[in-house]
């Protein structure tokens, strides 16, 4: 491809610094939540937060098709002009949210008994984690909810609402973490009821958005039910399924095989799994822009405009991988020191820290090339990806056994190149 014209990436750039900027709050939320842990000086309670939060990113994140799909057919329905589809499809996300939310609050005891029985941490660890789980759970039907309203912000680029939304969200929680750990010591338990609390206010807060910016949205109830949009989205949003847990198997297994190799290890791999969920949020505000651009210029039928977000999205975010590894490389060690006063789990950390500094460059081609995949309704084709990717992942991590937690994470970068490469034999369909 030529370069992408100063227009295009001003444009991509408008669009993605609201996204990068509340996505970036979310693993500050997630440094806040390790690092008040963390300094209790009890590495058990480390492990106990990265298997708890494990556990909900299968839960909520094998549902995030609630925002994926929504994003995709609201930015396809906005560029075609369809008002009304538009509301249809963010009022279905939103009660299916809700009503998914409540069947896995009604199933939290046979959920936490499955998923800790199969985890392979020490007994602290699992029973710390469970009582975190049965605290968090009561917001899965507002988090599932809440993910309606990101997708509909997204799909028609309203991203400086989006911001304000997110920042609300997660600078409410990270108050409330340092109220609830750090004065009432309430242990992990705290940390899980400052995010409901948290979730609580979001969802309230986004509905009202949503209400304020389509007075009428409530009007197209009737529209819900339309039979062809039903099968469109079912078939869209299974895909997207798939593809999400098989994705978030991987990390679950990354994080389980951590376990097995005992606290400090574990430990280690969730304080430095931070640093690569702030490379991801960081690279995916650039992703997720060029999701919505991508998904209008779709209903619109303006390839050119396509090619142009793509473009744009590509270079704005080898930069900035370009610059989040230089600061990792210099301000590792320094984070990893706030985040925990456990000598033997600092030492590990250092010891992988490589690893973390060549993630950005390694990860971003595959949360790009999701964002335009998902933008263009192309969820088959990655689904189908990502499953090839997940069987090159697991043979590596085979391959790479003998050389212990550094094979480790060696296959996760090879489970990154693999989405990418996987997605890259399908790209010329859709920039065409």
């Amino acid at each position: 491809m030529s370069p992408a014209s100063a227009n295009e990436r001003r444009h991509l750039f408008g669009v993605a610094w609201p996204i990068i900027l509340s996505n970036l709050s979310a693993p500050l939320l997630g440094f806040v939540d390790t690092g008040v842990i963390g300094n209790l000086g009890d590495a058990s309670l480390i492990g106990a937060i990265a298997l708890g939060a494990l556990v909900f990113s299968f839960l909520y994140w094998g549902f995030s098709f609630l925002r994926m799909g929504t994003t995709a057919l609201v930015a396809q329905a906005s560029g075609a002009g369809d008002a009304a589809e538009l509301q249809a499809t963010v009022l279905r996300a939103f009660l299916l949210g809700l009503l998914i939310g409540v069947i896995l609050l009604l199933a939290r005891h046979p959920i936490a008994s499955f998923a800790f029985g199969i985890a392979d941490g020490s007994p602290a660890v699992e029973s710390a984690g469970r009582e975190y789980f049965l605290v968090r759970i009561w917001g899965a039907p507002l988090f599932l909810a809440h993910l309606a309203t990101l997708g509909l912000l997204l799909g028609v680029q309203a991203t400086r609402a989006l911001l304000g939304l997110q920042l609300l969200m997660n600078g409410s929680n990270i108050v409330l973490d340092l109220l609830f750990v750090v004065v009432f010591e309430w242990g992990v338990s705290g940390v899980a009821a400052a995010t409901v609390i948290a979730e609580a206010l979001a969802v309230a807060i986004g509905a009202g958005i949503a209400l304020r910016r389509y007075p009428a949205i409530l009007s197209q109830l009737g529209r819900m039910l339309d039979r062809q949009a039903l099968r469109r989205t079912v078939a869209m949003n299974a895909d997207i399924m798939v593809r999400t847990l098989t994705l978030t198997f991987g990390f679950a297994w990354f994080t389980n095989q951590g376990a097995r190799a005992g606290d400090v290890v574990l430990a280690s791999n969730a304080i430095l799994m931070q640093f690569v969920s702030f490379s991801a949020f960081f690279i995916d505000g650039f992703a997720l822009a060029a999701e919505a651009m991508v998904g209008h210029a779709t209903g619109a039928t303006e390839p050119a405009r396509l090619r142009a977000a793509v473009k744009a999205a590509i270079e704005l975010a080898v930069g900035a991988a370009l610059v989040l590894g230089v600061l990792f490389w210099l301000l590792g060690p320094t984070v990893i020191g706030l985040l925990t006063n456990v000598e033997e789990v600092q030492a590990a950390c250092a010891t992988y820290l490589p690893w973390i500094i060549a993630t950005p460059l390694i990860s971003l081609w595959a949360y790009l090339f999701d964002g335009v995949f998902i933008g263009a309704g192309r969820t088959r084709e990655m689904r189908n990806a990502m499953l090839a990717s997940l069987v090159i992942y697991l043979a590596a991590w085979w391959a790479l056994q003998p050389f212990g937690n550094h094979g480790l994470w060696l296959a996760l970068m090879v489970f990154f190149l693999a989405r990418a490469g996987t997605l890259a034999l399908y790209l010329p369909r859709i920039v065409r």
